[in-house]
């Protein structure tokens, strides 16, 4: 009966320590100057961009590549995997509000997670991605040339 309950308390404890870690994605990095904190950044559905696009305050980032189109008022186009060596690209100031997306979500994610790594704290990605924007009724477009 003992061990019966330390097993059950022991998987209980697993499960909060899981749940807790799959959140992590959902909160602002805290700079600690710890190397191993979990870089964090929060994550937008295609309603949430919508409504904020429409007071655009933040720099708007496509880190698809290739490029397959964009929403309208993106800023700028960096490829997911070349963010740290476009930098200055990027806002210096490290609170600046950025928001990231890609096709399907995937790209802008590693990018979301390599800004907030490089002590962004205002970091946002469209989940799903451009996807997820056409298919809540949203039209893409794309860049003149």
């Amino acid at each position: 009966m003992v061990v019966k309950g330390m097993v059950q308390g022991i998987l209980i404890g697993l499960v909060v320590i899981l749940a807790s870690s799959f959140s992590t994605r959902d909160a602002f990095a805290q700079q600690s100057g710890s190397q191993n904190q979990v870089a964090k950044y929060a994550e937008l559905t295609a309603k949430d961009l919508e409504k904020i696009l429409r007071a655009k305050d933040f720099l708007f980032v496509n880190v698809h590549i290739p490029y397959e189109g964009e929403i309208k008022g993106t800023d700028l186009h960096v490829p997911y995997n070349e963010v740290e060596r476009n930098l200055d690209r990027f806002p210096k100031d490290k609170k600046a509000k950025i928001v990231i997306y890609c096709r399907s979500g995937t790209m802008s994610e590693i990018a979301a997670r390599t800004l907030a790594g490089l002590g962004y704290t205002n970091v946002f990605d469209l989940k799903g991605g451009m996807i997820a924007w056409q298919r809540a009724g949203f039209p893409l477009g794309n860049r003149q040339r």
